[in-house]
């Protein structure tokens, strides 16, 4: 008998621990703050949204989300407030904390929470924070970011305790960054909130930038925003710091993009540079051999799409050598059926090949049609490097840069330590010498067409990565391919490729400044002027034909 009395007593001692615990008085203040979001003060609401994201409680979230969703009601036979679903002409109640049901209800007996747009702002505050605590990085990420925009004070130490245990190197400067506004809008010393401008100066996006500005705004009568001269001081040093960085990045992206344009141009320019250095022959169908290489990579692809989807990441690979062998066959084509019978006809020839380049841009079109192909860019040439001032520096065009340069690499290669690029360069200095020497010269003529004709499509797998896959697509840099090897130097690859990049990196930088079209129209002049004072380019050829 004593034993079992004992026993009762403990269990109720253990009842009465339990219902004086921490969880349970929690708990219990949840379900109270749930209750006040059915009051008619916005004040008060807002005030109960705050409280309920800073206990802790499960469920918190899912009324928050409700509360958002308009699936609170208060009950107005007992004024609670529940979770509400409609099933037929009825609504199925439920505690909003637990779910539990409740019952069922008319909508008559049910009245909408209020809501407005400061409450809607405060509600996705509230559930940002809540979310900062996710198991997915990438929400961890998206609620940070949430926060930053209208942080509250209650998520000041919701704040410090998720980065304290933020263990992935991607969140936490986001989630620091949250911290640092959050702290400069509620800290509570002006030391604290200058500290926190330290940490915001750290960062370079533009919404930082202007979070900080607006400390240093004047009213009409000349009273800054920030009424602390310490909290102002650092904002404008952080200003400072920022615009540098921003400076530099800009530069950093501005060169960049520069040295890719250089590198298209330098692919569409390089064949040019072979086959007017050689033969002296100005082929104005040079940007049909570019639309004709996109093209082959656009059948490739087609192809690889509908029989073996799998390979498509190596389509454009495979594209390469496709490409160099076809438009090297057209080249060689157009060499012997046109070009031969028109040597030292400057005049006619560019007549005839400006002829050939239309005749081969309808041919496209009666083929594949008038509109732009997509080509497909495969996972390794997707993304980008994100810089700090905002540039991107894409993987295509990464891609597109070292494929030039390896381009540039075999071509002088081929040129410098082969038969044929001996004779080609015999050829170039002197012609009747090289004829004398028992150099076919006409066979020299035609493969070094085709070989600038075969870049020339190899170009065109780089472009059609870049930009449409149309008929038009050699037009827009035939233009730039000529200017780039009169430029640099006629039939020299290092001029080539100084003048590509030199015309590229300048085009983008005066881009910023005066616009596209402008930039286009000094860049054309500054090389009409330039070939004034200096007709054979930057690197002119040298030799007893040149000399003469």
């Amino acid at each position: 008998m004593f034993e079992k009395l004992s026993g009762l007593l403990a269990a109720f001692a253990c009842i009465c621990v339990l219902s004086t615990s921490p969880v349970v008085a929690q708990d219990s203040k949840a379900v109270d703050l749930v209750q006040d979001l059915g009051s008619r003060s916005y004040s008060k609401i807002i005030k109960a949204v705050n409280g309920l994201a800073a206990t802790g409680v499960n469920g918190v979230e899912g009324v928050l989300n409700a509360y958002l969703s308009r699936n609170l009601f208060v009950r107005k036979s007992d004024k609670r407030v529940v979770f509400a679903k409609k099933t037929d002409s009825q609504y199925r109640l439920f505690a909003p904390l637990t779910r539990q049901s409740l019952g069922t209800a008319k909508r008559s007996d049910l009245t909408k929470l209020r809501l407005n747009n400061r409450l809607r702002r405060t509600l996705r505050a509230a559930l940002g924070g809540l979310t900062l605590r996710s198991s997915d990085p990438a929400q961890r990420i998206k609620a940070a970011n949430v926060v930053f925009k209208a942080p509250k004070a209650s998520q000041v130490s919701i704040l410090k305790k998720v980065l304290a245990a933020e263990k992935d190197e991607n969140v936490r400067p986001v989630i620091e960054r949250s911290l640092a506004a959050a702290v400069l809008a509620h800290g509570a010393t002006s030391k604290a909130r200058a500290e926190a401008v330290i940490v915001l100066g750290t960062y370079s996006d533009p919404d930082v930038s202007a979070r900080l500005k607006s400390l240093l705004i004047k009213d009409s009568a000349g009273r800054f925003a920030e009424k602390e001269p310490l909290v102002r001081e650092a904002a404008q040093k952080a200003l400072d710091e920022i615009a540098e960085r921003v400076a530099i990045w800009d530069f950093i992206g501005k060169l960049f993009q520069g040295v890719s344009l250089g590198s298209v141009l330098l692919l569409a320019a390089i064949g040019l540079a072979i086959t007017f250095g050689v033969m002296g022959v100005i082929n104005m169908a040079h940007g049909e051999m570019v639309m004709i290489g996109a093209y082959t990579t656009f059948v490739i692809q087609e192809i690889i799409r509908t029989s073996a989807p799998a390979f498509f990441d190596v389509s454009v690979i495979i594209a390469i050598p496709m490409a160099f062998l076809v438009a090297g066959a057209f080249g060689v084509a157009i060499e012997r059926g046109i070009i031969r019978y028109l040597y030292g006809r400057p005049l006619e020839t560019l007549l005839a090949t400006w002829g050939l380049s239309l005749i081969l841009q309808q041919m496209v079109r009666t083929i594949f049609g008038p509109t732009n192909r997509e080509v497909g860019n495969p996972s390794w040439m997707t993304g980008a490097i994100e810089l700090d001032g905002g540039a991107l520096l894409t993987y295509n065009r990464i891609w597109i840069i070292v494929f030039s340069v390896v381009v540039l690499v075999l071509l002088a290669l081929v040129l410098k330590k082969t038969a044929f690029g001996l004779q080609m360069r015999a050829v170039t200095q002197n012609r009747r010498m090289a004829s004398a020497m028992g150099i076919r010269t006409g066979w020299v003529d035609a493969m070094t067409f085709g070989l600038g004709s075969g870049v020339a499509g190899v170009a065109g797998v780089a472009l059609s990565q870049i930009d449409n896959v149309s008929p038009n697509l050699g037009q827009a840099y035939i233009v730039d391919s000529f200017m780039v090897v009169v430029f640099g130097g006629v039939g020299n690859l290092l001029g080539t490729l100084f003048g590509a990049l030199t015309l590229g990196v300048a085009n983008k930088f005066l881009e910023a400044w005066s616009g596209a079209v402008l930039a286009k129209i000094f860049i054309l002049v500054a090389v009409i002027l330039f070939i004034q004072k200096r007709p054979s380019g930057i690197f002119a050829l040298k030799g007893r034909a040149v000399d003469s």
